[in-house]
């Protein structure tokens, strides 16, 4: 569920024309539903509420601080990769304590300051990073906890780039390496090595290979119990489906109904670190026609944003609905889907201005006409949409507009040509 619908063949966001927003924000301009991003994390903390759950979102989904900020109000804690993700949690009131911090390579300066801000769980990646971490604890008079992330070596049947868990990865250790990195160091002095965290990949779409993975992670747990060790907390990280098309993930719900009796009773905290199935939905991309162009027996739909602004088109081949923001009553969408075909639709790429072939949004989409100015919307983008954008081509990023019912705020205002070179000089 989100709040991006169309009224009269007009599409708002809660109660606010799209259209305003653009004429007065410009184009590109990512636009985010506040009420979007509450909804699906109260869906999160309802569906795990019969378990000690902490939900930490995933700051590299989305992590504008602003919207960091109302998650944190709303009871979020962070799932952070970096001293950036790191310094941009902070900025809300989020306890540190419900921040956890992954990554495979953290630098003594960022473990140094996440130690100073005492979260809540260091993710350990390799064993080297472990003896690390004990060496930077002990010179900060510190005795943080920490999450050994395994590899339960778990398909989750989604794009190999955002596959995470499975043995031949660069996260984590496998199983039969974690009970060795247990018996050298879960008993050590500066650490707390009290936990376990897993991370399957991203954009997963069926339940069952978590099921599988907590299954394995559950037994691991049992046997390093049996050895002497506490451990307190399982991670199962994040990855969940997001509806890229209408009704197409599960929901959390469907998740909860499949993972909370395997996990009753077994005298577990539990942590998740959901980025898509939060944000995704709760943010759209909005574009303007510059051109209409016919190549062959091609079509273009040339639009005025780029890769540089939504990269998952072409990095990962993500699907994502785009469909004009003002349409004939007889072009409203009733679901978002690849395969929508309505009776006056063109079939077009829809691309962009950089000097990239991969620089596109869509291909043989059939949309309705559209004609240059016209306004296009990129459905769910909220989730790496803007956190991956950059500067390609010396393109000034986009605006970021936050709406609440009927009014929009900019929380992130669009670069100018001197932000740009603003660092260079």
């Amino acid at each position: 569920m989100d709040y991006f619908n169309y009224k009269n063949g007009k599409l708002f966001a809660e109660d606010t024309d799209v259209e305003k927003i653009a004429d007065e924000v410009g184009t590109p301009v990512y636009i985010y539903s506040k009420a979007t991003f509450r909804e699906h994390l109260r869906k999160i903390q309802d569906a795990y509420s019969r378990l000690d759950t902490t939900i930490c979102y995933s700051v590299k989904a989305c992590g504008n601080i602003n919207i960091l900020g109302i998650l944190a109000e709303s009871g979020s804690g962070f799932d952070i990769v970096s001293g950036g993700e790191l310094y941009r949690t902070l900025q809300t009131e989020v306890e540190p304590s419900k921040i956890v911090y992954a990554g495979a390579g953290k630098t003594d300066t960022e473990i140094v300051e996440a130690l100073n801000a005492n979260i809540g769980y260091f993710n350990i990646e390799s064993e080297a990073e472990l003896k690390n971490l004990i060496r930077l604890a002990k010179e900060q008079g510190k005795q943080p906890r920490a999450a050994l992330r395994i590899n339960p070596d778990v398909d989750p049947k989604t794009h190999s780039y955002t596959t995470t868990g499975k043995k031949e990865t660069k996260f984590g250790v496998d199983i039969e390496q974690a009970q060795k990195v247990f018996a050298d160091y879960g008993k050590n002095e500066a650490v707390q090595l009290c936990a376990i965290h897993i991370h399957l990949g991203s954009a997963g779409h069926t339940v069952e290979p978590y099921i599988e993975a907590i299954k394995k992670t559950l037994a691991l747990i049992e046997r390093l119990r049996s050895d002497g060790f506490a451990i307190e907390t399982l991670n199962i990280g994040g990855g969940y489906g997001a509806d890229y098309i209408t009704a197409t993930a599960p929901t959390a719900a469907d998740y909860a109904a499949a993972i909370v009796p395997l996990l009753k009773g077994k005298n577990l905290k539990l942590i998740l670190e959901p980025g898509a199935s939060i944000a995704a939905n709760a943010g759209i991309l909005v574009t303007q026609v510059l051109y209409l162009k016919t190549s062959g027996r091609k079509k273009f739909v040339v639009v005025d944003a780029g890769m540089n602004d939504l990269i998952r088109p072409p990095l990962y081949d993500a699907f994502h609905f785009i469909w004009p923001v003002k349409v004939d009553k007889k072009f409203v969408p009733e679901r978002r889907d690849k395969d929508l075909q309505l009776g006056g639709a063109v079939v077009v790429d829809v691309v962009g201005p950089i000097c990239e072939s991969a620089d596109f949004f869509a291909k043989d989409r059939a949309l309705p006409p559209v004609e240059r100015s016209d306004l296009i919307s990129v459905f769910t983008a909220g989730a790496y949409g803007f956190s991956m954008s950059s500067n390609y081509n010396a393109r000034c990023r986009a605006a970021e507009v936050l709406v609440d019912g009927d009014k929009f705020t900019v929380i992130r205002k669009r670069e100018s040509y001197e932000d740009l070179i603003g660092l260079e000089k």
